[in-house]
């Protein structure tokens, strides 16, 4: 009999290493490696007989049909997919405790079998009751839809292979488990085994399959790496689970834009679609502002959305300065900061400065730069931006204003929500003009504050 051999594998990155470690040398994590054993596993438990049913293929042999994409009647969660789930895709739907990962998908559950699919809800965290009083709760009613608490995957295994569903949903890859690894659920070894054997039903028998993963206190996707490059699609689910609206967002998409992003509304019956998300972010967008207020066009994917930007600026108590920034990258507010001072000679040296995103977006484009910038200025300057001005463009190092992409659709964007001028860079060439706001373009940043705040001090 061969030696039961054991191993410390680190929960965040997946290093293996003989002994225990405080300090994870791959990742730098501290106190993340766990024992693991790696039990020999004969050869009957792990063969598979394999039926070649998908011999090699000339490109021009293969044939696209209808029903390569399934639909799931959410417009907001078709999109982020890229127009519905691809059969035998496999997806990662990531997000916080408590976000509403469980709830679109027995949402969607509903939707599909609507149908005429067939769906297979496997809850490792939920008894079928639970189960039951959240569909209830929901609206969700279907003969079609199956509820298995299992934790188990080989039992899961061979209920997919008896019933041939249209889709399997799996709650969640951290709570189930193979027996043929000697270790818990949950596991960096548990995960990526689990997950290969998922991709292997998913590619095999040309079945859909959505997996639930959770996160880390850092809001990084639980587990091994690995398990992001294995899967086809990775969907992450923000939002600030106190507040009533939630974003989907496509961070990994092997068949359409990554980026994409979902926008949806938490209340008393689940999620609702928000049609037009950018009357969402505005929403309580006050007239009559106070200084330190901007509205950006950003790109999320290829749909353009209109956020609130706000700075605040004020003299420290502190020796060092604070900066502070939600919903942008602080580096590049603090890039910003230094060309403001280079540039036009506005030294904040000794004030801190907060910038923050209204409505709970991540913001992560360059073409927020300039409206970042405007709403730091007309704070300091204590000047009201005129809110019916919209903003994009990327600030250089030089002070230059540079060329954004989608412009056109920015503008028509900022159009459709009654703003009667936008400010964009001179580089952007408009292959067409769009009517109903005036387009103002700005070479340098000096010249964006003239145009913008003007020179009241």
């Amino acid at each position: 009999m061969a030696k039961v051999k054991s191993k410390y594998v680190c929960q965040s990155c997946g290093y293996e290493t003989a002994g225990y470690l405080g300090k994870c040398p791959e990742c730098g994590s501290w106190g993340t490696f766990v024992e693991e054993v790696d039990a020999p596993i004969s050869k009957k438990e792990t063969d598979i007989s394999v039926v070649d049913k998908f011999p090699p293929m000339r490109l021009d042999e293969i044939e696209m049909n209808s029903e390569i994409r399934m639909e799931t009647n959410i417009s907001e969660f078709d999109r982020v997919l890229g127009g519905g789930i691809v059969q035998g895709s496999l997806v990662l739907i990531a997000g916080d405790p408590g976000i509403g990962k469980s709830t679109i998908l027995l949402q969607t559950s509903g939707q599909v079998c609507s149908k005429n699919k067939k769906v297979l809800y496997v809850s490792a965290e939920e008894s079928a009751g639970q189960i039951k009083l959240r569909a209830e709760r929901l609206g969700v009613k279907s003969d079609n839809l199956y509820i298995y608490p299992q934790t188990n995957l080989e039992l899961v295994r061979k209920h997919i292979e008896e019933m041939v569903p249209d889709l399997v949903i799996i709650d969640s890859i951290q709570a189930i488990y193979t027996s043929a690894i000697q270790s818990s659920a949950g596991s960096v070894s548990q995960i990526r085994e689990c997950c290969n054997i998922l991709m292997q039903i998913a590619k095999s028998q040309n079945i859909s399959i959505i997996v639930i993963g959770h996160v880390t206190k850092e809001g990084n996707i639980a587990g091994p790496k690995v398990l992001e490059h294995m899967v086809d699609t990775v969907i992450q689910f923000e939002g600030d689970k106190y507040k009533s609206y939630r974003i989907l967002r496509s961070i990994k998409n092997r068949f359409g834009n990554t980026s994409e992003v979902g926008i949806f509304e938490m209340g008393q019956k689940g999620l609702t679609e928000v049609i037009n998300p950018s009357e969402l972010f505005l929403k309580e967008y006050n007239q009559t502002q106070t200084p330190g207020s901007t509205i950006i066009v950003t790109s999320e994917g290829t749909r353009p959305l209109l956020v609130e930007i706000q700075a605040l600026v004020g003299t420290t108590p502190y020796p060092a300065p604070r900066r502070v920034a939600n919903g942008v990258d602080t580096g590049r507010v603090l890039q910003i900061l230094a060309v403001l001072e280079k540039r036009i000679g506005l030294n904040l040296s000794k004030q801190d400065v907060y910038v923050n995103v209204i409505g709970g977006i991540d913001v992560n484009e360059p073409a927020a730069d300039l409206g970042i910038a405007l709403a730091i200025v007309t704070c300091v300057r204590d000047v009201v931006f005129d809110s019916h001005t919209a903003i994009v463009g990327e600030i250089g190092l030089s002070g230059e204003i540079r060329a954004v992409n989608h412009i056109e659709k920015r503008i028509t964007e900022a159009q459709k929500l009654g703003f009667k001028r936008i400010i964009i860079p001179a580089a952007n060439e408009l292959q067409e003009e769009v009517q109903g706001i005036e387009v103002v373009k700005v070479k340098r940043i000096l010249e964006a504050i003239t145009r913008g705040v003007g020179n009241k001090e």
